[in-house]
């Protein structure tokens, strides 16, 4: 959270985990750096104890709103459905993982107000909007294979192959997660799935100096995404 904050306030825009924002939205450059603020403030406060509880609340409340309000709604009238429902499923990881951390630092004046919400009904609702997240995720895969295949390294040999495979691999983990069936296993899966993303298609690239200003975007996204990933498959060892 605390890289996403930074560049958004180095780019004066949204980055893509927020994208996209319509040009109609009322106050839209206030609200770019609104989101960079909260992002930053909120990803340093989760890192000191003292205020972890505040930081929780107001990522979880933010990322729940942003997908009420700017990402749920555009299921319904905008196309192509798939690519519509990929910025959901970013948006659903991280509201996921930020309802995790919510219930973990809850006290007793949450769940007074919120009751299950704020246990473990809400540590089941964000598992099941987790799953639900990387069906798109993996349909996207198939839907869009040639921008899929063109980020697999040269070195890997059946790019297709790997493109169909990861594809694959993302719905039935999402599915697991959702239905409660291996879903510990399956989450973790799907974490080192995006965790070898991040190592072998953007570190690289990182490395090189080559990156362009949408590339950075999409590597601080991926970072991002990892870290809701791993607060949500410790959440079921916790359960354990």
């Amino acid at each position: 959270m605390v890289w996403l904050g930074i560049l958004g306030l180095m780019k004066r825009d949204f980055v893509q985990v927020w994208q996209p924002v319509p040009k109609g939205v009322p106050l839209r450059e206030a609200l770019a750096y609104f989101t960079a603020l909260i992002s930053l403030g909120g990803g340093i406060g989760l890192l000191v104890p003292r205020t972890a509880r505040i930081a929780s609340r107001v990522l979880f409340a933010t990322l729940l709103a942003w997908l009420a309000v700017l990402r749920f709604p555009f299921l319904f009238f905008q196309h192509p459905l798939v690519l519509v429902a990929w910025t959901f499923g970013g948006t659903a990881v991280m509201v996921a993982g930020a309802w995790v951390l919510y219930v973990r630092h809850a006290g007793d004046a949450d769940r007074a107000r919120l009751g299950g919400l704020a246990g473990d009904t809400g540590i089941r609702i964000a598992h099941v909007l987790y799953g639900i997240s990387f069906i798109p995720f993996g349909l996207a895969h198939f839907m869009y294979l040639d921008n899929t295949t063109v980020l697999i390294p040269a070195w890997l040999p059946w790019h297709v192959a790997w493109a169909y495979f990861t594809g694959a691999t993302f719905i039935a983990a999402g599915l697991a997660v959702a239905l409660g069936v291996l879903a510990r296993l399956a989450a973790t899966l799907s974490a080192v799935q995006m965790g070898l993303f991040l190592l072998i298609v953007w570190l690289p690239r990182v490395f090189t100096g080559q990156l362009s200003e949408f590339q950075r975007g999409e590597v601080v996204t991926n970072c991002a995404l990892l870290a809701a990933a791993w607060v949500v498959v410790e959440s079921f060892r916790a359960r354990d």
